[in-house]
């Protein structure tokens, strides 16, 4: 099958910080996809080289990648300010996401654009994302939430052979993953405000509250090396900062009587997840980001999604899902 071209349709938005060990396969795999997308680099002012490792490894095989637009920023300033930046840059319908520590299938752009285009509702499409370490095992299969105040992904750590279904999920995982442009413009970007982490799930979350669709799409595969940028998936400052997020998180979507009808649930929540955590020797980095997420809330009031009666039935079908997402959740 020959090589065909995507230019006109979709963008890859590679946010970098210190990736220059990874983007090597990143880029690579990329350049070997059935689909050929234009490619935007947005760098957070990365002190290893990696600008210049991928100008000069993309130079050598332009016909590979048949546009490529770097955008460096000055500071560090985390996943969430960077993709909006080329999340902007970009002139297509949609726009993929990808992490610089992953390797993607060569039809990864071909079944993310597929499955986009099922529905003018969907909003965005998580690949199938697998441990790199590790093929057998998943590393993402579609991202949820539930009442008690966590985000989860039930694939983790799965057989490669299971979550072999297309199907809906709360969001889809930013590290690789498809958005349609246009829907950015009703509901709001990335929020910067998380710097890192839940980013994706907030804005999957803000898409439901619109009546927008987020899906797993299996047949798009994705080899994730995972916690490239932080370092490992649990420490001091991923926790602190993710507890500080998932309480922003909580008060950003929900209104107040749904709030209040899984307050007591969200409560259980954070106790279990303070036990936890204390059990690894995080247990005050979790608490406090709990401070931070207060603080959070505090200074950024004006970022709630506005309650509109329209969405009503959204918010009562988001719900159900919270609910049930206990059950999918507590059973493992």
């Amino acid at each position: 099958m020959g090589i065909r071209t995507l230019e006109e349709k979709v963008t890859i938005v590679i946010p970098n910080y210190n990736g220059r060990k990874y983007l090597k396969d990143c880029l690579r795999s990329l350049g070997k996809q059935t689909y050929k997308a234009p490619v935007i680099i947005v760098d957070n002012a990365s002190t290893d080289g990696s600008v210049e490792y991928a100008r000069e490894f993309m130079a050598k095989k332009p016909q590979n990648y048949p546009e490529t637009e770097f955008c460096l920023l000055q500071e560090n300033t985390g996943f969430s300010y960077a993709v909006n930046v080329g999340i902007r840059m970009s002139k297509t319908e949609y726009v993929i996401l990808l992490n610089n520590d992953t390797v993607s299938d060569e039809r990864m752009i071909e079944n993310l654009v597929s499955s986009i285009e099922r529905d003018s509702r969907i909003f965005s499409v998580g690949a199938k994302m697998l441990s790199l370490k590790n093929p057998e095992v998943i590393d993402d299969a579609g991202d949820y939430y539930c009442a008690l105040g966590w985000a989860f992904s039930p694939g983790r750590d799965k057989s490669r052979t299971s979550y072999s279904k297309r199907c809906a999920v709360t969001s889809a995982c930013a590290g690789a993953a498809i958005y349609r442009k246009r829907v950015f413009e009703e509901i709001g970007y990335f929020d910067e405000v998380h710097f890192c982490y839940l980013e994706d799930v907030d804005v999957g979350y803000r898409a439901r509250i619109y009546g927008y669709k987020n899906i797993y799409e299996p047949k798009a595969i994705v080899y994730h090396a995972g916690s490239g940028t932080s370092g490992s998936r649990y420490n001091v400052f991923k926790e602190e900062l993710t507890a500080a997020n998932n309480l922003y998180l909580i008060y950003k979507n929900m209104p107040a009587l749904q709030f209040v009808i899984n307050l007591p649930l969200i409560i259980v929540g954070i106790l279990i997840k303070q036990i936890y955590f204390a059990r690894k020797h995080l247990g005050l980095s979790y608490a406090k980001g709990l401070v931070k997420g207060i603080n959070k809330i505090l200074d950024n009031k004006d970022k709630k999604v506005p309650f509109k009666t329209k969405n009503v039935g959204n918010y009562i079908i988001i719900e159900m899902e919270l609910l049930l997402n206990c059950i999918r959740r507590l059973a493992g």
